[in-house]
């Protein structure tokens, strides 16, 4: 049984799907683990790592992936990856494929059997497999750290000889993991920290935290949320109500950090640019959803971005790889986790159950079609 970890092509990408603790987990499975030379460059973990842990190197990626029946990643595997890979591999990696169907496509044309981690259930079962609550926390913490280094004050409140610091004010909307580590990270820090969400169960959340909480308690509000605990969409009515009541709260905050993202849908715009110009000189936004669209409709992708009015917008790409050494050791529990309900034990072979709950909600390509039913055509 061989595993194979390539290189992540896309430019950004600083994290790896394998560590040395699981490539040890792996090969006491009974798999060998084969990784390309510099996979783990970025996110701290040099190849005599992964060899004294007891992996191969490849020098090419051909090497890396010849013979391999798993093949781990962080991102969906690039064309020229595919290219590569032998028939009926399995592909473990977060997939992103909504919008991304031509994709779909081409890996079902691959012939190899796709897994998307991102639709991992959140089941008691999965919670150990659930990539995005482990790399949203940590882009929540990032948030609140990029946020106050760019803003150039001190968060807490300090008294002192030459005069008493004010503390700063910290606004979070969207409560999902990403926002709950961000309200807890600016508690930490001294911040006074305000929050909003659609969704009233966070409401108990937020106050737990120490943070106080801001919404349009109506009856829409009270039905706000799906039963996998996700926020649905509200109607038009509803977004204008909250966002005349934001739009003067925001006006008074020093950093802003929006999460709000509902899958396979773009960002909702929370933060509008009449919003950003009644707020303060030297006063950021953080757009945690900046890949998406955006919840500020002045973000700029991969930019710090300063307005006529001395706003900071910050739009980060990829800001759990900006943590890559942590990043990457949680995905790759994650990712050992789901893979070990792959492994035959006792025959230490792949045997995947494909009546299992987690391997139907995930699996997005096999025998050559995408089978997933949130891509089949619409009848």
């Amino acid at each position: 049984m061989r595993i194979a970890v390539p290189i992540e092509t896309e430019g950004n990408e600083t994290r790896v799907a394998a560590t040395p603790e699981t490539v040890k987990k792996f090969i006491a499975l009974g798999a060998t683990v084969t990784v390309q030379s510099g996979a783990g460059t970025k996110a701290g973990i040099p190849d005599s790592e992964f060899e004294t842990a007891g992996a191969k190197i490849a020098t090419s990626l051909a090497d890396t992936l010849s013979g391999a029946e798993i093949v781990l990643g962080v991102r969906r595997p690039s064309a020229e990856v595919l290219a590569q890979m032998p028939k009926g591999a399995v592909v473990i990696a977060t997939m992103d494929p909504y919008g991304n169907e031509a994709a779909l496509k081409s890996m079902a044309d691959a012939g190899v059997d796709a897994f998307a981690m991102e639709f991992m259930p959140r089941i008691t079962r999965a919670q150990v497999m659930d990539v995005l609550s482990s790399q949203a926390n940590l882009a929540g913490y990032r948030a609140v750290i990029d946020g106050a280094g760019e803003y150039g004050r001190a968060l807490p409140m300090m008294m002192t000889a030459a005069g008493t610091v004010p503390a700063a004010r910290i606004f979070i909307m969207g409560v999902g993991v990403a926002g709950l580590q961000a309200i807890a990270t600016a508690r930490r820090l001294g911040a006074i920290v305000t929050a909003t969400d659609v969704r009233p169960a966070t409401k108990e959340q937020v106050e737990s935290l120490g943070a106080k909480f801001l919404a349009v308690e109506d009856e829409e509000f009270q039905q706000a949320q799906t039963a996998g605990g996700y926020a649905k969409e509200m109607s038009k009515e509803y977004q204008a109500k909250q966002a005349a009541l934001t739009a003067s709260h925001i006006a008074k905050q020093d950093i802003v950090i929006t999460t709000a993202l509902i899958p396979g849908r773009p960002a909702p715009k929370l933060i509008t640019a009449d919003m950003v110009r009644s707020m303060r000189p030297g006063s950021v936004i953080v757009d945690l959803a900046v890949e998406r669209g955006g919840n500020c409709e002045l973000a700029k992708p991969g930019e710090v971005y300063i307005t006529d009015n001395g706003v900071k917008i910050v739009g980060h790409l990829n800001v759990p790889g900006r943590l890559a050494a942590t990043a990457s050791s949680l995905y790759a529990k994650n990712l050992f986790a789901f893979v070990e309900t792959m492994i035959d034990k006792e025959k230490k072979t792949l045997a995947i159950n494909w009546d299992d709950e987690l391997v139907k909600a995930t699996l997005l390509t096999r025998d050559g079609a995408v089978v997933h039913p949130n891509f089949q055509p619409k009848a």
